[in-house]
Order: structure tokens, then sequence, then C-alpha cells
């Protein structure tokens, strides 16, 4: 009984040591990484992923990330004008696979704050000295290409590449804030009085224009009344004149209406002549 317990202990630390083996002997490489191999401390090769073999106690892995990697940098500088200005800068960036042995050789695990954050905060302090502060903000994106070139450039001996750059915010002094303030408010209120002055100035085009207008119907008016028109309208006057008569003479008369006079009529009536169909003289009048 035991010797059978010393044999079970022995095969179980031999499967130990076999398995610790095969453990130090083979590793794996993920997907966007690359294996630095270094062979008592020095770098001897690069591998891409999948599973690999090694020297136990000879080799050891380090793992470079070169997948799309994103560093923040916070930094000021002054500007063409001498105001002062605080901003974040974020720059999205890679290693060149490739190139994973020397960046490490060169600049380690720690290279983004060897290099990537000096050379932005450097280059950005060149650059912002050529644009005055309001250039800074409104020509913004003039800027970040400006910088994203250059870093693209400055990066490639490092094995760094440039993905893309973004500037996040720019922070003034209070001072320059409440300058940029009232002059926005100035800008407004000189606009406001364009579009009034160039109301009013279409209102008094659009009433000129209808004076205008009104003006030369009545000249068209004028030309158009002529004695045929006069006669006419006196014509259509009698006529509905005649149209509300209810037969019976007046005592007296006037005006453009053809009725007879009282004193013919009592002049026929003494004659013994037949009082007139004043009906059918009403329904000539309308023939004529």
């Amino acid at each position: 009984m035991g010797n059978l317990n010393l044999r079970a202990l022995a095969v179980g630390t031999a499967g130990v040591i076999v398995l610790w083996a095969l453990l130090s002997f083979l590793y794996t490489i993920d997907a966007g990484e690359r294996g630095v191999i270094l062979r008592f401390g020095a770098v001897d090769r690069v591998v891409a992923e999948g599973i690999h073999a090694k020297l136990p106690f000879m080799e050891n892995v380090v793992k470079m990330n070169t997948r799309v990697q994103k560093s923040t940098t916070k930094t000021e500088a002054a500007s063409r004008d001498l105001q002062a200005v605080h901003t974040t800068i974020v720059l999205n960036f890679s290693l060149e696979p490739d190139k994973a042995g020397d960046v490490y050789k060169s600049l380690g695990l720690g290279y983004a704050e060897r290099v990537i954050e000096p050379i932005v905060k450097e280059e950005f302090k060149a650059a912002s000295a050529r644009y005055t502060a309001e250039e800074l903000i409104s020509k913004r994106e003039t800027l970040k290409n400006e910088v994203r070139e250059y870093l693209k450039n400055r990066m490639v001996p490092f094995g760094i590449m440039v993905v893309e750059l973004s500037i996040t915010d720019f922070e003034f002094s209070p001072e320059f804030n409440k300058a940029i303030e009232s002059k926005q408010t100035a800008e407004q209120l000189a606009l406001k009085a364009k579009r009034d002055l160039d109301r009013i100035k279409v209102e008094a085009q659009q009433k000129i224009a209808t004076a205008q207008a009104e003006a030369e119907a009545l000249r068209l008016q004028r030309q158009a009344v002529s004695p045929e028109l006069v006669r006419l309208r006196e014509v259509e006057a009698q006529m509905k004149a005649i149209d509300k008569w209810d037969g019976h003479l007046p005592n007296v008369t006037g005006g453009a209406v053809p009725f007879l006079s009282v004193g013919e009529w009592e002049k026929g009536r003494t004659n013994s002549q037949p009082v007139p169909d004043l009906r059918a003289f009403r329904d000539d009048l309308r023939r004529a």
C-alpha cells in the first residue's frame, strides 16, 4: 500500500514537471500583437500571432501591441499675439509590426511617454506661434491638419504610424475670453442692425412700387375716359332709373332722364291728345 502511494506521487510529480516544461516551451501571440523574443535579455527575433516555441530558461517573450492606440497629451503654448493657450491633444497611432523589435530595443514599452508626448508638445508650441488666438479657434481644422502631417513624418524613424489627431479644446485666460465674448456681442448687434436696414429698404421699395402701380392705373383710367364712355354711363344711369320707375309722372322732374314735363302733359290733355304710352317709350329707349 505504501509503495502504491509513492508510485502515484511520483507519477503526479512527473506530470506536473512535464506540463510546466510544455508551458515554458510553448507560447501564444494574439492577433494585433507581435512577440519580441529575448535571448539572455537581448532582442533575438520578432514573431507574428500564433503558437510558437522557445527555449526554456534561455528565451523570454515580450508582447508588443500593434493595434491602434490612443495617447492623450495636455499642453500649453503661446499664440502669435502672445495669448496663453491650454489644450488637450489626442493622438491615435499604431506600431509598425515589422519594427516592433526596434521599438522595444530603443524605447522599451514606455515609448509613448518617451517619444509621442514630447514631440506632440513641441510641434503644438511651434504651430500655435504661427496663429493668433482667434485664428486658433477659427482655423482649428487647418491647425490640426498641419500638426498631424508634421507628426506623421516625425514619427516614421521610431516605427510609429500616426492614424489621426484631435484637438479637443482650447482654454484661454479669463480676460481674453471676456474680450472674445464682447466682440461676438458687437458683431451680432451689427448684423442685426444691417438686417433691420435691409428690411426697411425692402419695405420702402415695395411702397414705391405700389404707389407707382396705383399712379399708372389712375393714368390709364384717365386716358380711357372719352365722350363716348361718358354718354354710355349716362345711358346706363337712365336705364337704371327707368327700371325703378313705377309709371307715375312726378310733378317736378329734372336731370338727364327723358321724362315729359308736367306742362307738356297738361297741354296734351287740353288739346285732347292721347296720353303717351310711357311704358312703350321706356322700351324704345332701351332698344336705343
